[in-house]
Protein backbone atom coordinates (compact mmCIF):
# COMPACT_ATOMS: atom_id res chain seq x y z
CA UNK A 1 0.00 0.00 0.00
CA UNK A 2 1.57 3.44 -0.62
CA UNK A 3 2.14 5.47 2.40
CA UNK A 4 2.81 8.74 0.95
CA UNK A 5 6.69 8.42 1.71
CA UNK A 6 9.29 10.68 1.12
CA UNK A 7 10.69 10.29 -2.90
CA UNK A 8 14.14 7.58 -3.03
CA UNK A 9 17.15 9.24 -4.48
CA UNK A 10 16.73 8.03 -8.15
CA UNK A 11 12.93 10.08 -7.91
CA UNK A 12 14.77 13.39 -7.01
CA UNK A 13 17.32 12.81 -9.65
CA UNK A 14 14.16 12.60 -11.83
CA UNK A 15 12.71 15.78 -10.47
CA UNK A 16 15.58 17.49 -11.56
CA UNK A 17 15.62 16.45 -14.62
CA UNK A 18 12.14 17.37 -15.00
CA UNK A 19 13.16 21.39 -14.58
CA UNK A 20 16.81 21.55 -15.77
CA UNK A 21 17.45 24.15 -17.55
CA UNK A 22 21.43 24.33 -18.14
CA UNK A 23 23.20 23.51 -21.07
CA UNK A 24 26.96 22.45 -20.76
CA UNK A 25 28.23 23.80 -24.08
CA UNK A 26 32.41 22.70 -24.59
CA UNK A 27 34.91 24.95 -25.87
CA UNK A 28 38.63 25.61 -25.93
CA UNK A 29 38.71 28.95 -23.90
CA UNK A 30 40.46 31.56 -24.90
CA UNK A 31 43.42 32.77 -22.94
CA UNK A 32 44.48 36.73 -24.90
CA UNK A 33 42.07 39.49 -24.49
CA UNK A 34 41.26 39.91 -28.28
CA UNK A 35 39.87 36.05 -27.84
CA UNK A 36 37.85 36.49 -24.98
CA UNK A 37 36.65 39.85 -26.30
CA UNK A 38 35.26 38.15 -29.42
CA UNK A 39 33.41 34.95 -26.84
CA UNK A 40 32.40 38.14 -25.05
CA UNK A 41 30.38 39.79 -27.60
CA UNK A 42 29.93 36.89 -30.30
CA UNK A 43 28.41 33.89 -27.88
CA UNK A 44 27.63 35.84 -25.16
CA UNK A 45 29.84 33.96 -22.43
CA UNK A 46 29.26 34.70 -18.93
CA UNK A 47 32.39 32.73 -17.54
CA UNK A 48 35.22 30.24 -19.14
CA UNK A 49 35.77 27.20 -16.60
CA UNK A 50 38.44 25.74 -17.46
CA UNK A 51 38.21 24.12 -20.95
CA UNK A 52 33.99 25.00 -21.29
CA UNK A 53 32.57 28.27 -20.40
CA UNK A 54 29.10 29.35 -19.07
CA UNK A 55 26.99 31.50 -21.47
CA UNK A 56 24.70 34.20 -20.15
CA UNK A 57 21.59 32.59 -22.26
CA UNK A 58 22.32 29.67 -19.61
CA UNK A 59 21.60 32.42 -16.45
CA UNK A 60 18.84 33.77 -18.07
CA UNK A 61 17.68 30.05 -18.99
CA UNK A 62 17.69 28.99 -15.12
CA UNK A 63 16.00 32.73 -13.79
CA UNK A 64 13.32 31.84 -15.94
CA UNK A 65 12.90 28.40 -15.04
CA UNK A 66 12.63 29.66 -11.26
CA UNK A 67 10.39 32.18 -11.99
CA UNK A 68 7.96 29.63 -13.83
CA UNK A 69 8.39 27.34 -10.44
CA UNK A 70 7.17 30.61 -8.33
CA UNK A 71 10.64 30.78 -7.04
CA UNK A 72 10.97 34.87 -5.74
CA UNK A 73 14.10 36.48 -7.19
CA UNK A 74 15.76 39.90 -5.36
CA UNK A 75 15.32 42.28 -7.94
CA UNK A 76 18.66 44.12 -8.02
CA UNK A 77 19.87 41.52 -10.08
CA UNK A 78 22.24 39.73 -7.64
CA UNK A 79 20.25 36.30 -8.49
CA UNK A 80 22.50 36.59 -11.51
CA UNK A 81 25.63 36.36 -9.82
CA UNK A 82 24.32 33.33 -7.64
CA UNK A 83 22.85 31.42 -10.49
CA UNK A 84 26.40 32.02 -12.26
CA UNK A 85 28.72 30.49 -9.41
CA UNK A 86 25.82 27.32 -9.14
CA UNK A 87 26.23 26.85 -12.55
CA UNK A 88 30.48 27.48 -12.61
CA UNK A 89 30.40 24.27 -9.97
CA UNK A 90 28.06 22.21 -12.09
CA UNK A 91 30.53 22.89 -15.27
CA UNK A 92 33.72 21.94 -12.89
CA UNK A 93 31.54 18.81 -11.48
CA UNK A 94 30.43 17.64 -14.97
CA UNK A 95 34.22 18.29 -16.21
CA UNK A 96 35.70 16.16 -13.51
CA UNK A 97 32.76 13.41 -14.14
CA UNK A 98 34.03 13.18 -17.82
CA UNK A 99 37.44 13.23 -17.04
CA UNK A 100 37.12 10.85 -14.23
CA UNK A 101 34.69 7.97 -16.67
CA UNK A 102 31.47 8.59 -14.91
CA UNK A 103 28.85 8.12 -17.20
CA UNK A 104 25.07 7.70 -18.40
CA UNK A 105 24.14 5.32 -20.96
CA UNK A 106 21.67 4.98 -23.97
CA UNK A 107 19.93 2.09 -22.41
CA UNK A 108 20.03 3.70 -18.70
CA UNK A 109 19.05 6.89 -20.09
CA UNK A 110 16.08 5.20 -21.71
CA UNK A 111 14.92 3.58 -18.24
CA UNK A 112 15.05 6.64 -16.46
CA UNK A 113 12.84 8.30 -18.78
CA UNK A 114 10.43 5.55 -18.55
CA UNK A 115 10.39 5.84 -15.04
CA UNK A 116 9.70 9.54 -14.98
CA UNK A 117 6.55 8.86 -17.86
CA UNK A 118 5.33 6.09 -15.42
CA UNK A 119 5.81 8.28 -12.36
CA UNK A 120 3.67 11.22 -14.23
CA UNK A 121 0.95 8.01 -15.48
CA UNK A 122 2.42 8.61 -18.98
CA UNK A 123 3.43 6.67 -21.80
CA UNK A 124 7.01 7.58 -23.10
CA UNK A 125 5.26 8.62 -25.79
CA UNK A 126 3.12 10.76 -23.67
CA UNK A 127 6.10 12.43 -21.88
CA UNK A 128 7.76 13.48 -25.14
CA UNK A 129 5.22 15.23 -26.12
CA UNK A 130 4.88 17.08 -23.13
CA UNK A 131 8.47 17.78 -22.93
CA UNK A 132 7.91 19.11 -26.36
CA UNK A 133 4.97 21.12 -25.32
CA UNK A 134 7.05 22.89 -22.76
CA UNK A 135 9.36 24.19 -25.33
CA UNK A 136 11.95 22.36 -25.52
CA UNK A 137 13.64 19.33 -27.84
CA UNK A 138 13.60 16.01 -26.53
CA UNK A 139 17.34 15.67 -27.64
CA UNK A 140 18.31 18.67 -25.14
CA UNK A 141 15.96 17.63 -22.50
CA UNK A 142 17.72 13.86 -22.27
CA UNK A 143 21.38 15.93 -22.65
CA UNK A 144 20.38 18.02 -19.66
CA UNK A 145 19.10 14.72 -17.97
CA UNK A 146 22.11 12.71 -18.60
CA UNK A 147 24.49 15.59 -17.29
CA UNK A 148 22.01 15.80 -14.17
CA UNK A 149 22.58 12.15 -13.34
CA UNK A 150 26.22 12.11 -13.81
CA UNK A 151 27.09 14.95 -11.64
CA UNK A 152 24.78 13.13 -8.71
CA UNK A 153 26.46 10.20 -9.26
CA UNK A 154 29.89 11.58 -9.31
CA UNK A 155 28.86 13.36 -6.20
CA UNK A 156 27.72 9.93 -4.70
CA UNK A 157 31.53 8.23 -5.47
CA UNK A 158 33.23 11.40 -4.32
CA UNK A 159 31.15 12.32 -1.10
CA UNK A 160 28.40 10.27 0.09
CA UNK A 161 30.25 6.93 -0.61
CA UNK A 162 33.13 8.14 1.93
CA UNK A 163 31.08 9.10 4.84
CA UNK A 164 31.88 6.39 7.80
CA UNK A 165 29.45 6.63 11.00
CA UNK A 166 30.42 4.64 13.69
CA UNK A 167 28.30 2.24 15.98
CA UNK A 168 29.66 4.51 18.58
CA UNK A 169 28.62 7.84 17.26
CA UNK A 170 25.15 6.05 16.74
CA UNK A 171 25.16 4.98 20.47
CA UNK A 172 26.43 8.45 21.66
CA UNK A 173 23.06 10.03 19.53
CA UNK A 174 20.92 7.85 20.55
CA UNK A 175 21.99 8.20 24.23
CA UNK A 176 21.35 12.20 23.62
CA UNK A 177 18.03 12.33 22.38
CA UNK A 178 17.14 9.19 24.96
CA UNK A 179 17.78 12.06 28.10
CA UNK A 180 16.04 14.97 25.82
CA UNK A 181 12.82 12.77 25.66
CA UNK A 182 12.73 11.18 28.78
CA UNK A 183 13.64 13.88 30.82
CA UNK A 184 10.64 15.92 30.76
CA UNK A 185 12.03 19.29 28.93
CA UNK A 186 14.33 19.21 32.71
CA UNK A 187 17.93 20.17 32.68
CA UNK A 188 20.23 16.94 32.35
CA UNK A 189 22.98 18.53 34.29
CA UNK A 190 23.12 20.19 38.05
CA UNK A 191 22.40 23.73 37.98
CA UNK A 192 25.79 25.64 37.88
CA UNK A 193 26.63 27.56 40.76
CA UNK A 194 26.55 31.19 40.17
CA UNK A 195 29.23 32.76 38.84
CA UNK A 196 30.76 29.45 38.10
CA UNK A 197 32.20 28.89 34.92
CA UNK A 198 29.73 26.45 32.51
CA UNK A 199 29.16 24.84 29.12
CA UNK A 200 26.49 25.22 27.31
CA UNK A 201 24.94 22.52 24.59
CA UNK A 202 22.57 24.52 22.11
CA UNK A 203 20.81 23.07 19.16
CA UNK A 204 19.85 25.26 16.15
CA UNK A 205 17.49 24.57 12.95
CA UNK A 206 19.29 26.93 10.42
CA UNK A 207 17.03 28.13 7.55
CA UNK A 208 19.84 29.32 5.11
CA UNK A 209 18.55 32.77 2.93
CA UNK A 210 21.38 34.99 0.74
CA UNK A 211 21.99 37.88 2.20
CA UNK A 212 21.26 39.83 -0.92
CA UNK A 213 18.45 38.20 -1.60
CA UNK A 214 14.70 40.38 -1.69
CA UNK A 215 12.32 41.41 0.80
CA UNK A 216 10.47 38.42 -0.10
CA UNK A 217 12.51 35.66 0.50
CA UNK A 218 13.57 37.12 3.70
CA UNK A 219 9.60 37.19 4.54
CA UNK A 220 9.54 33.68 3.80
CA UNK A 221 12.53 32.35 5.19
CA UNK A 222 11.63 34.11 8.69
CA UNK A 223 8.00 33.06 8.70
CA UNK A 224 9.38 28.82 8.83
CA UNK A 225 12.09 30.19 11.56
CA UNK A 226 8.78 31.26 12.96
CA UNK A 227 6.36 28.33 12.45
CA UNK A 228 9.48 25.93 13.87
CA UNK A 229 9.94 27.89 16.83
CA UNK A 230 6.51 28.04 17.74
CA UNK A 231 6.34 24.07 17.16
CA UNK A 232 9.61 23.98 18.99
CA UNK A 233 7.85 25.25 22.17
CA UNK A 234 5.30 21.66 21.87
CA UNK A 235 6.31 18.57 23.36
CA UNK A 236 8.36 17.89 20.34
CA UNK A 237 11.96 16.42 19.79
CA UNK A 238 13.87 19.25 18.79
CA UNK A 239 16.38 17.05 16.41
CA UNK A 240 13.50 15.50 14.82
CA UNK A 241 11.82 18.19 14.36
CA UNK A 242 15.39 19.60 12.58
CA UNK A 243 14.81 16.54 10.35
CA UNK A 244 11.19 16.83 9.47
CA UNK A 245 12.14 20.37 8.69
CA UNK A 246 15.32 19.18 6.45
CA UNK A 247 13.13 16.90 4.77
CA UNK A 248 10.64 19.19 3.27
CA UNK A 249 13.87 21.70 2.45
CA UNK A 250 17.07 19.89 1.79
CA UNK A 251 18.54 23.62 2.55
CA UNK A 252 17.41 23.53 5.96
CA UNK A 253 19.95 21.99 8.43
CA UNK A 254 19.76 21.13 12.25
CA UNK A 255 22.60 20.37 14.56
CA UNK A 256 23.59 19.42 17.87
CA UNK A 257 26.62 22.33 18.75
CA UNK A 258 27.86 20.10 21.57
CA UNK A 259 28.96 21.49 25.06
CA UNK A 260 30.68 24.58 24.88
CA UNK A 261 32.37 27.49 26.38
CA UNK A 262 30.19 30.88 26.50
CA UNK A 263 33.30 31.81 24.44
CA UNK A 264 33.36 29.88 21.90
CA UNK A 265 29.84 29.91 20.83
CA UNK A 266 28.73 33.10 18.20
CA UNK A 267 28.41 36.08 20.04
CA UNK A 268 24.23 36.35 18.52
CA UNK A 269 23.65 32.60 19.41
CA UNK A 270 24.94 33.36 23.23
CA UNK A 271 22.82 36.42 23.49
CA UNK A 272 19.69 34.81 22.61
CA UNK A 273 20.17 32.32 25.13
CA UNK A 274 21.69 33.57 27.78
CA UNK A 275 18.97 33.42 30.00
CA UNK A 276 17.61 30.60 28.80
CA UNK A 277 17.40 27.20 30.96
CA UNK A 278 17.85 23.86 29.78
CA UNK A 279 15.48 22.39 27.99
CA UNK A 280 14.36 25.71 26.63
CA UNK A 281 14.37 26.77 23.15
CA UNK A 282 15.18 30.55 22.52
CA UNK A 283 12.57 33.16 23.05
CA UNK A 284 13.08 34.65 19.93
CA UNK A 285 14.31 33.41 16.40
CA UNK A 286 18.24 34.36 15.75
CA UNK A 287 19.02 36.51 12.31
CA UNK A 288 22.62 36.40 11.17
CA UNK A 289 24.27 37.21 7.65
CA UNK A 290 23.49 33.90 6.50
CA UNK A 291 19.76 33.67 7.62
CA UNK A 292 17.59 32.86 10.31
CA UNK A 293 18.55 30.58 13.65
CA UNK A 294 15.65 28.33 15.80
CA UNK A 295 17.66 27.50 18.82
CA UNK A 296 17.14 25.40 21.93
CA UNK A 297 19.57 24.70 25.18
CA UNK A 298 19.65 20.76 25.83
CA UNK A 299 21.59 21.28 28.87
CA UNK A 300 23.73 24.01 31.15
CA UNK A 301 26.83 22.88 33.20
CA UNK A 302 29.90 23.39 34.94
CA UNK A 303 32.91 24.05 32.94
CA UNK A 304 34.78 20.74 32.54
CA UNK A 305 32.17 17.99 34.11
CA UNK A 306 30.56 15.72 32.35
CA UNK A 307 27.23 14.10 32.29
CA UNK A 308 25.70 11.40 34.80
CA UNK A 309 27.73 8.17 34.05
CA UNK A 310 24.33 6.34 34.10
CA UNK A 311 22.95 9.06 31.33
CA UNK A 312 26.27 9.06 29.42
CA UNK A 313 26.37 5.37 28.40
CA UNK A 314 24.28 4.24 25.58
CA UNK A 315 21.86 1.43 25.89
CA UNK A 316 23.82 -1.88 26.87
CA UNK A 317 23.41 -4.09 24.37
CA UNK A 318 23.23 -7.59 26.57
CA UNK A 319 20.31 -5.84 28.92
CA UNK A 320 16.94 -7.66 28.93
CA UNK A 321 15.07 -4.64 29.07
CA UNK A 322 14.35 -3.03 25.41
CA UNK A 323 15.70 0.62 25.35
CA UNK A 324 12.53 2.06 23.09
CA UNK A 325 11.12 5.32 23.69
CA UNK A 326 7.48 6.51 24.22
CA UNK A 327 6.10 8.41 21.10
CA UNK A 328 2.44 9.30 19.69
CA UNK A 329 1.40 7.13 16.85
CA UNK A 330 -1.37 8.24 14.72
CA UNK A 331 -4.01 6.47 12.51
CA UNK A 332 -5.10 8.74 9.81
CA UNK A 333 -6.78 8.22 6.15
CA UNK A 334 -6.64 10.77 3.31
CA UNK A 335 -7.97 11.70 -0.36
CA UNK A 336 -5.18 12.61 -2.84
CA UNK A 337 -5.18 14.12 -5.97
CA UNK A 338 -2.26 14.08 -7.59
CA UNK A 339 0.03 15.89 -9.29
CA UNK A 340 -0.84 15.69 -13.73
CA UNK A 341 -1.75 17.39 -16.65
CA UNK A 342 -4.50 19.02 -16.74
CA UNK A 343 -5.40 19.09 -12.90
CA UNK A 344 -3.86 22.75 -11.82
CA UNK A 345 -3.23 23.54 -8.19
CA UNK A 346 -6.73 25.64 -7.95
CA UNK A 347 -8.45 22.83 -9.59
CA UNK A 348 -7.28 20.35 -7.21
CA UNK A 349 -7.93 22.22 -4.14
CA UNK A 350 -11.03 23.52 -5.13
CA UNK A 351 -12.24 19.73 -5.03
CA UNK A 352 -10.97 18.75 -2.16
CA UNK A 353 -12.71 21.57 -0.39
CA UNK A 354 -15.76 20.67 -1.58
CA UNK A 355 -15.39 16.97 -0.23
CA UNK A 356 -14.10 18.56 2.99
CA UNK A 357 -17.63 20.35 3.43
CA UNK A 358 -19.48 17.45 2.58
CA UNK A 359 -17.92 15.38 5.21
CA UNK A 360 -18.02 18.22 7.69
CA UNK A 361 -21.51 18.24 7.02
CA UNK A 362 -21.86 14.81 7.35
CA UNK A 363 -23.15 14.81 3.72
CA UNK A 364 -21.04 12.15 3.01
CA UNK A 365 -18.49 9.91 4.50
CA UNK A 366 -14.79 9.87 4.35
CA UNK A 367 -13.81 6.72 3.13
CA UNK A 368 -16.58 5.99 0.58
CA UNK A 369 -15.29 9.64 -1.02
CA UNK A 370 -11.80 8.48 -1.12
CA UNK A 371 -12.99 5.15 -2.49
CA UNK A 372 -14.22 7.07 -4.96
CA UNK A 373 -11.77 9.51 -5.97
CA UNK A 374 -8.69 9.34 -4.35
CA UNK A 375 -5.38 8.71 -6.15
CA UNK A 376 -3.36 6.43 -3.96
CA UNK A 377 -3.18 2.58 -3.79
CA UNK A 378 -4.76 3.27 -0.14
CA UNK A 379 -7.93 4.07 -2.03
CA UNK A 380 -9.86 0.97 -1.86
CA UNK A 381 -9.01 0.80 2.42
CA UNK A 382 -11.31 4.03 2.30
CA UNK A 383 -7.84 6.12 2.15
CA UNK A 384 -6.44 4.25 5.27
CA UNK A 385 -2.61 4.79 5.77
CA UNK A 386 -2.74 2.63 9.03
CA UNK A 387 -0.71 3.14 12.32
CA UNK A 388 1.92 6.00 11.66
CA UNK A 389 5.51 6.96 13.60
CA UNK A 390 6.99 10.59 13.60
CA UNK A 391 9.51 10.65 10.51
CA UNK A 392 7.17 8.69 8.68
CA UNK A 393 5.86 10.78 6.57
CA UNK A 394 6.62 13.58 4.28
CA UNK A 395 6.55 16.77 6.78
CA UNK A 396 4.03 19.04 5.28
CA UNK A 397 1.80 15.94 5.35
CA UNK A 398 2.62 14.88 9.09
CA UNK A 399 2.23 18.54 10.47
CA UNK A 400 -1.20 18.85 9.40
CA UNK A 401 -1.86 15.96 10.15
CA UNK A 402 -0.23 16.73 14.31
CA UNK A 403 -2.28 19.44 14.75
CA UNK A 404 -5.86 17.55 13.91
CA UNK A 405 -8.35 16.20 16.22
CA UNK A 406 -9.49 12.89 16.38
CA UNK A 407 -12.03 12.71 13.66
CA UNK A 408 -11.19 16.23 12.31
CA UNK A 409 -10.76 16.46 8.42
CA UNK A 410 -8.19 19.09 7.28
CA UNK A 411 -8.02 21.78 4.37
CA UNK A 412 -6.40 20.56 1.86
CA UNK A 413 -2.79 19.80 1.94
CA UNK A 414 0.00 20.39 -0.73
CA UNK A 415 2.96 18.11 -0.62
CA UNK A 416 5.38 16.50 -3.46
CA UNK A 417 2.79 13.73 -4.42
CA UNK A 418 -0.32 15.66 -4.91
CA UNK A 419 -3.28 17.59 -2.69
CA UNK A 420 -4.44 16.02 0.16
CA UNK A 421 -7.52 15.71 2.88
CA UNK A 422 -6.12 14.16 5.58
CA UNK A 423 -8.91 12.83 8.64
CA UNK A 424 -7.53 11.56 11.93
CA UNK A 425 -9.16 8.46 13.09
CA UNK A 426 -7.19 7.67 16.06
CA UNK A 427 -4.00 8.32 18.24
CA UNK A 428 -1.79 5.91 20.54
CA UNK A 429 1.12 5.84 22.89
CA UNK A 430 3.33 3.73 20.83
CA UNK A 431 7.70 2.54 20.90
CA UNK A 432 10.20 4.12 18.92
CA UNK A 433 12.40 0.75 18.50
CA UNK A 434 15.87 0.67 19.17
CA UNK A 435 16.22 -0.42 15.78
CA UNK A 436 14.18 2.88 14.22
CA UNK A 437 16.15 4.59 16.51
CA UNK A 438 19.88 3.14 15.42
CA UNK A 439 18.20 3.88 11.38
CA UNK A 440 17.05 7.80 12.36
CA UNK A 441 20.10 8.70 13.99
CA UNK A 442 22.53 6.89 10.99
CA UNK A 443 20.53 9.50 8.64
CA UNK A 444 20.65 12.14 11.04
CA UNK A 445 24.49 11.97 11.44
CA UNK A 446 24.98 11.05 7.97
CA UNK A 447 23.35 14.64 7.12
CA UNK A 448 25.08 16.13 9.59
CA UNK A 449 28.32 14.75 7.68
CA UNK A 450 27.82 15.42 4.36
CA UNK A 451 26.83 19.07 4.79
CA UNK A 452 30.52 19.60 6.16
CA UNK A 453 32.17 17.36 3.57
CA UNK A 454 30.00 18.57 0.56
CA UNK A 455 30.78 21.75 0.97
CA UNK A 456 34.86 21.32 1.94
CA UNK A 457 34.31 19.62 -1.74
CA UNK A 458 32.70 21.91 -3.35
CA UNK A 459 35.62 24.89 -2.33
CA UNK A 460 38.00 22.20 -3.21
CA UNK A 461 36.99 21.75 -6.54
CA UNK A 462 36.62 25.62 -6.84
CA UNK A 463 40.19 26.29 -5.70
CA UNK A 464 41.15 23.63 -8.46
CA UNK A 465 39.24 25.03 -11.24
CA UNK A 466 40.62 27.49 -13.75
CA UNK A 467 37.50 30.13 -13.88
CA UNK A 468 37.11 33.82 -15.34
CA UNK A 469 34.23 35.73 -14.59
CA UNK A 470 33.79 37.64 -18.17
CA UNK A 471 30.31 39.57 -18.11
CA UNK A 472 27.66 37.73 -16.15
CA UNK A 473 25.27 42.03 -15.54
CA UNK A 474 24.15 41.79 -19.60
CA UNK A 475 21.48 39.11 -20.05
CA UNK A 476 21.74 37.53 -23.60
CA UNK A 477 20.70 38.97 -26.63
CA UNK A 478 19.22 36.47 -28.80
CA UNK A 479 15.97 34.83 -28.24
CA UNK A 480 15.34 32.45 -25.91
CA UNK A 481 14.68 29.40 -27.43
Amino acid sequence: MNRVRKISALSFIMAIGLCATTIFAQDTAKTNAASESKIRNIDGVAAVVNTGFVTRKEIDDRIAALKKQGVKLPEDGSARKVILDRLILEKIQLQNAEQEGVSVTNKELDRIIGDIAAKNKLTVAEFKAKVIASGSTFERYKQLLRDDVMITRYREREVETKLKISDAEIDNFIAERTRAMTSGGAPRSAPVAKGEPEEIDVAQIFIPVDAGAGAGAQADAKKKADALLRDARGDVDFLQLGAMAAKENPKIKFQDLGYRTPDRLPQLFYEAIRNTGGGQVANTVVKSPAGYHVLKVLDRRAAGASAPAQQAVAPDAGSTTPQNIPITQTLSRHILLRNRPGLSDQDAERRLQGYRDQVRAKTADFAELAKKYSEDGSAPNGGDLGWMSPGDLVPEFEQAMNRLQIGEVSNPVKSEFGWHLIQVMDRREGQLTVEKQRQFARAAIRERKFDQAYQEWMRELRDNATVKILNVDDEASSPSR
